[in-house]
């Protein structure tokens, strides 16, 4: 029994503090709502903590898929690691996603908060009720607006949520690589783990509890170096449609394997929680013993010296929404009317026994080109009218949740709720009713943020840039100055979508507005590379992708005025940038044009610009 109860009132509660969470709460407190953010562990960022330390996949496939890198909230938090944690610390990263959702004034965070009942009236939730172990509350949050993002769809179910389990057959969707058969099969879990070289041999003695594997065993589970195609949990076997070109050097020896997996053929993936991790734990150490006293897999002189206790969900429910994304949609990189979010990670079915079934390769990989976009329609409840879903648990069928499931595409798409249940608050409507009467809106608010959406571009009335005469001091080939206020923040296809100066000595834009104006707010969108990555990760493939420090395009020293008849009214001078997307507030400045000049990047011989608004 609780000895200490706490009451509050919030217009948004969310449920669940791994990425998805975290954007959404985000997103949500800047515009305008007062949020609780409530995660059962004693950290943030879920798959991505130091307790799990898997690496951010996404639309852009581990760089096989240029310039689909996800922004917004995810590449303003991973641009802040990236300066601050040079050595991808996992715990650090932790540090700076607390910090994240600490300083933002509108939102209450309640950690090792872990949600026991849900008030439901008239197919409503009118609040969720926790116990906090670190404080011994009973803790009870009435909301407006209630996210799960659980990756369970916890709230949801315990509400009486439509949800589903498993596969559906092929014939329901007409999915051409779904079985024939419908099954309750899910993807397992995985317990990462990492050793160093000590430089010197280092005994393994095993556990007696440990399994025992052979070489005929792991004949299907690569655990030496070789060449791979990546994915989030490191490679993939038997592969549809590969990516073209050399596939990335993989060297697996200072890092636990993705296919050390368990539970999908279990009774209850989450119900079996607790065996599935000792079960798992068995197989790690069973596999650690086979590297190092089962020949020689060189690993003589490593030690290992991290082994998780929180194993990483891939997948258990999903609930449903008023569309039911599926395999067709991403085959055909659909763009929806009603457009959020994208992705454009392979569809990967792992078989279902994992490590219990050593006879197959672990994973079926379903690869495409391009990348889908998803409907605002998959992320709130078709019979819980406000209920909103942000992370895996959204509304795809099994097929498509192989695509949706990574935590990039997660991310983005949880700054999208975030960002449209403030939209319910502000106008007193349901998700469904934002959905059919503010759709534009929110995805031209979800653009401004720097939330690509395929498709679409800036048609924000509001902005002046858009109406504004562009010139440059100078400008490279197919990069002109007017490229600023125009297409996607973004390179897409052929076009760059960005003005990009022939050097820094001559890196100047200016902008004549149509009409003066007061200013009150500049926004400036920068390069930092889409098609790479600047992720934490433990794999050493994929740190060697990244270049050390901030991306090189990313513009580091600049300068803006915001001039009146050649008069200057306001002057600002930044320097040494990290983000992407700079907001300046500057008040109401009367003006007439702006000048900007850029004096240094992060490394590059030359100055970018992917976007500039302007908003008096």
């Amino acid at each position: 029994m609780a000895i200490r109860e706490k009451e509050a009132d919030y217009d948004i509660v969310v449920i669940g503090g791994g990425l998805s969470g975290v954007c959404a709460a985000i997103a949500a407190a800047r515009e305008g709502s007062k949020v609780a953010l409530v995660q059962n562990r004693s950290v943030f960022g879920g798959n991505a903590s130091s307790e799990i330390r898997m690496h951010v996949a996404g639309a852009n496939c581990l760089s096989s898929k240029p310039n689909l890198r996800e922004t917004g909230i995810l590449e303003e938090i991973l641009l802040e690691n990236k300066r601050r944690n040079p050595y991808a610390d996992f715990p650090t990263f932790d540090m700076i996603i607390w910090e994240k959702v600490y300083m933002e004034p509108n939102i209450t965070a309640y950690l090792n908060t872990n949600i026991e009942d849900v008030g439901v009236q008239e197919n409503r939730i009118t609040c969720v009720t926790g116990h906090q172990n670190s404080t011994e509350t009973k803790i009870k949050l009435n909301g407006r607006i209630f996210i799960d993002a659980t990756g369970h769809g916890t709230v949801g179910v315990m509400a009486g949520a439509a949800h589903r389990e498993g596969s559906e057959s092929k014939y329901e969707f007409q999915e051409p690589s779904a079985p024939e058969e419908p099954n309750r099969y899910t993807m397992g879990n995985t317990i990462m783990f990492h050793a160093v070289d000590r430089g010197e041999p280092v005994p393994f003695i095993k556990p007696a509890w440990a399994n025992t594997y052979t070489e005929e065993d792991l004949k299907f589970r690569p655990h030496v170096d070789q060449v791979s195609v990546d994915d989030e949990d490191g490679i993939h076997n038997d592969v549809e449609n590969a990516p073209k070109g050399k596939l990335p050097e993989f060297s697996n020896m200072d890092v636990g394997y993705w296919w050390c997996e368990l539970g999908g053929d279990y009774d209850d993936i989450i119900g079996q929680g607790e065996e599935l991790r000792d079960d798992l734990l068995k197989c790690i150490y069973g596999v650690w013993d086979h590297m190092k006293n089962g020949g020689d897999h060189g690993v003589e002189n490593y030690d290992l010296d991290w082994v998780g206790m929180v194993p990483g969900y891939r997948e258990s429910r999903r609930l449903e929404g008023d569309y039911i994304l599926n395999e067709n949609d991403i085959r055909s990189n659909r763009i929806f009317p009603d457009a959020v979010a994208y992705g454009g990670w392979p569809m990967d079915v792992h078989i279902a026994g994992g490590m219990h079934d050593l006879s197959h390769f672990p994973s079926k990989v379903y690869n495409f080109d391009g990348c889908y976009s998803i409907p605002y329609r998959c992320y709130y409840s078709r019979n819980l009218v406000n209920l909103m879903m942000a992370g895996r648990d959204i509304s795809t069928s099994k097929m498509a949740f192989g695509s949706i499931r990574v935590m990039g595409t997660c991310s983005v798409g949880g700054q999208a709720v975030g960002t449209a249940a403030a939209l319910a608050v502000k106008y007193q409507e349901t998700p469904r009713q934002i959905g059919k009467n503010h759709i534009r809106e929110l995805q031209q608010e979800l653009l401004k943020n720097d939330c690509y959406i395929p498709g679409f571009e800036n048609t924000d009335e509001n902005d002046l840039a858009r109406t504004a005469v562009w010139s440059a001091a100078s400008e490279t080939s197919g990069c002109p100055a007017q490229s600023v206020a125009s297409g996607p923040a973004r390179p897409v296809g052929e076009s760059k979508n960005y003005w990009e100066s022939s050097d820094l000595s001559r890196a100047e834009l200016t902008g004549k507005l149509k009409s003066p104006a007061r200013i009150r707010e500049v926004r400036l969108t920068f390069d930092t590379d889409l098609s790479h990555e600047i992720q934490p990760s433990m794999l050493r493939n994929i740190m060697s992708r990244e270049v050390k420090g901030m991306p090189h395009e990313l513009v580091k020293d600049y300068d803006i005025r915001l001039m009146r008849g050649g008069e200057v009214m306001y002057e600002r001078k930044i320097r040494g940038n990290y983000q992407r997307l700079n907001v300046i507030r500057t008040g109401e400045v009367p003006c007439d044009s702006i000048e900007i000049k850029i004096h240094d990047t992060w490394g590059n011989p030359t100055a970018r610009i992917q976007e500039v608004r302007l908003y008096d």
